[in-house]
C-alpha cells in the first residue's frame, strides 16, 4: 500500500496507543517498581499494529516498517555489542582500573563532578559515541565517585552530561552527522550554530557541579581509609601504571584520524585484549570469555567487586533486546501514520518562528518518549519542520539545532529509551524497587535539558537564529526542496506545501 492510498489516523486515534502503553509503562515501573519496560513497549507493537489494521494496512505492511526502522539504527545496536566486549576487556587490562586509582589519587572531592563532566565530554568528542564515553571512562568515574562516597545519581549526571554533550558536537558522531542530512545543512555548519547553546549549557552545568562539590555534598566525611582501602585492592589484583591507558589512547587516537567508531573501538578490544595477556596475565581463553561475558572478580572490597564485575556482550543483551522492541514500537508508530498524525498536529499550531522552534524540539522530545529511538527523534521532525522554516525565511540551521537538542541530549534521559537504558545499564544503576532513586541522575544531568531551554530562549529573543542566507535559498531552489505556504494568519497550510520549481 502506498503512503498515498493510506488512510491517516486522527489525532485521537493516533494518541491512543501512545497513551495506553505509557500507562502501562507507568504501572509497570512505578506501581510495580519494576523496571522492565520491555512488555509494556511490546503490547504497544501490538497496539499500534491493530491501528494500522483498523486503517487498511496488512501485517506485512506493518511488520516492513518495523524492520525499516530497525535496519536504520542497527548501527547502534553495533556500537553497543562492541561496548560490552570493551567494557569487559578494559577492565581485565587494567585500563579502567588505572583510571580510577589515578582519579582518586589526583582529583579531589570538590571538583570531581566539574572534572567528571569535562572528562566525558572530551572523550566524547574524540571518539564521536556517547556511550562509549559513559561505557569505559564514565564507568571508571562511577569507580571514584564511589571512594569519594558521592551518590550514584550525582556522579552518574555529571557523566551523562558530558559525554552526551561531547557526542552532540563531534563530526564523528552518527546523530550529529543525522540532523544537518535529514535538515538540508553540512555538518560543520550545524556544529557551530550549536555552540551558541553548548557553551552556556556546559559552563551552567560545570559552575553548578563545582558548587555542589564545595557546598553541597559533605566532601568532609570522605572516608581517607575507604580509599586507601580501594587503591591497594586494585593494586593488589593488577598492573597499575600508565602503559595500561595504552588502549584508550590508541582508541583515541583512530577516532582523531577519522577512522569510524565502530571499528576504532574494535581496535581498542584488541588492544586491549592483547595488554590483559601481556601485562595482567591472562589467558587468550579467559580474554575471549571477558569479551563475552564480562570480567569477574573477587577482592573482598564490596565497591570494586561491585562495579567491576561487569560488562561483555552478555552484558549488552538487556538493553539490546530493549532497544529492539522500542524500534519496533517507533516502527509501528510511523508506519500506521500515528507519529506522522501527531506531528502535524503539532506542526500545525505553530505561527510564529519561536512556537515553531518550541515545536521542533518538543515533537523531538516526544518522539524520545514515545518510540524509544534517538535516531526517530532527529529524523522525523527534521524531515517535517524543515519546510515550516524554509516558507518562514529562517535557516534550517536552526531546525538542526532544535532537534539535536531534543533528541540526542534527551535520549538517555528518559530510562526506556535506547540512550536511557544504556545509562542505566552501563553505569549499574539497578533501577529497582527500593533504588529509583538512581533515576535522580535525569535532573542532575544539567548539561542536557539546559541547552534546550536556552535555545528556545534564543529564539524568543530572536538570537542567534539565522536567517536564510541566499546561498541556502539558491540550494533550496536547486534541490527543489519542499517550501511550507503560510495563510493570512501565518499558519501553516499542510495541504499547500509545495515543491519550488526549478
Amino acid at each position: 500500500m502506498t503512503d498515498e492510498q493510506r488512510a491517516t489516523p486522527s489525532l485521537l486515534l493516533a494518541l491512543t496507543p501512545v497513551f495506553l502503553t505509557l500507562i502501562i509503562l507507568g504501572t509497570q515501573i512505578f506501581y510495580f517498581g519494576v523496571f522492565e519496560p520491555h512488555i509494556p513497549l511490546a503490547i504497544g507493537v501490538a497496539l499500534a499494529s491493530l491501528v494500522g489494521i483498523y486503517l487498511g494496512l496488512t501485517w506485512e505492511d506493518i511488520r516492513a516498517g518495523i524492520f525499516k526502522v530497525i535496519h536504520v539504527a542497527l548501527p547502534a545496536v553495533s556500537v553497543l555489542i562492541v561496548v560490552g566486549m570493551i567494557i569487559g576487556i578494559w577492565i581485565a587490562s587494567g585500563t579502567v582500573p588505572t583510571i580510577i586509582y589515578y582519579g582518586l589519587t589526583l582529583l579531589s572531592p570538590e571538583i570531581f563532578l566539574a572534572a567528571a563532566m569535562v572528562i566525558c565530554a572530551v572523550v566524547a568528542v574524540s571518539l564521536g559515541t556517547s556511550w562509549g564515553s559513559v561505557g569505559t571512562v564514565g564507568l571508571a568515574l562511577m569507580g571514584i565517585g564511589e571512594g569519594f562516597d558521592i551518590p550514584m545519581y550525582w556522579t552518574a549526571g555529571a557523566v551523562v552530561s558530558g559525554a552526551f554533550f561531547g557526542d552532540k558536537v563531534s563530526p564523528l558522531s552518527d546523530t550529529t552527522n543525522l540532523a544537518p542530512a535529514v535538515t538540508g545543512t553540512d555538518v560543520f555548519s550545524h556544529i557551530k550554530n550549536m555552540m551558541a547553546t553548548t557553551i552556556p549549557a556546559m559552563l551552567i552545568a560545570f559552575l553548578i557541579y563545582l558548587g555542589v562539590g564545595f557546598f553541597v555534598i559533605d566532601t568532609q566525611s570522605v572516608s581517607f581509609d575507604k580509599i586507601e582501602g580501594i587503591t591497594t585492592a586494585l593494586t593488589d589484583n593488577f598492573y597499575i601504571s600508565l602503559w595500561a591507558l595504552l588502549p584508550a589512547v590508541v582508541v583515541m587516537v583512530l577516532a582523531l584520524r577519522k577512522l569510524p567508531p565502530l571499528p576504532s573501538l574494535f581496535v581498542g578490544v584488541v588492544v586491549g585484549g592483547a595488554f590483559a595477556m601481556i601485562a595482567q596475565g591472562q589467558s587468550l581463553q579467559a580474554v575471549f570469555d571477558y569479551a563475552n561475558n564480562g570480567y569477574s572478580i573477587e577482592t573482598g572490597i564490596s565497591e570494586i567487586d561491585s562495579l567491576l564485575n561487569r560488562g561483555g556482550i552478555q552484558s549488552m543483551m538487556w538493553t539490546i533486546s530493549l532497544v529492539l522492541i522500542a524500534l519496533a514500537f517507533g516502527g509501528a508508530l510511523e508506519t500506521t501514520g500515528c507519529l506522522k498524525s501527531i506531528i502535524n498536529s503539532i506542526k500545525s499550531k505553530a505561527k510564529t518562528f519561536v512556537s515553531t522552534q518550541i515545536a521542533a524540539v518538543g515533537t523531538a522530545f516526544a518522539t524520545n518518549l514515545v518510540a524509544g529511538d534517538p535516531y526517530l527523534s532527529v529524523a522525523l521532525p527534521g524531515r517535517m519542520f524543515s519546510p515550516v522554516y524554509r516558507g518562514m525565511g529562517y535557516s534550517t540551521l536552526n531546525l538542526s539545532r532544535g532537534v539535536e537538542e531534543g533528541g540526542t541530549l534527551m535520549s538517555p534521559l528518559i530510562p526506556w529509551n535506547a540512550g536511557g537504558a544504556f545509562v542505566i545499564s552501563a553505569l549499574g544503576l539497578g533501577i529497582s524497587g527500593d533504588n529509583l532513586e538512581n533515576l535522580l541522575y535525569i535532573p542532575l544531568a544539567f548539561a542536557c535539558w539546559t541547552a534546550p531551554l536556552i535555545g528556545i530562549l534564543y529564539a524568543y529573543f530572536d538570537w542567534f537564529s539565522p536567517k536564510a542566507t541566499e546561498e541556502e535559498r539558491q540550494q533550496w531552489e536547486s534541490s527543489n526542496a519542499e517550501i511550507a505556504k503560510f495563510n493570512d494568519n501565518g499558519k501553516p497550510v499542510e495541504e499547500q506545501v509545495k515543491k519550488m520549481d526549478t
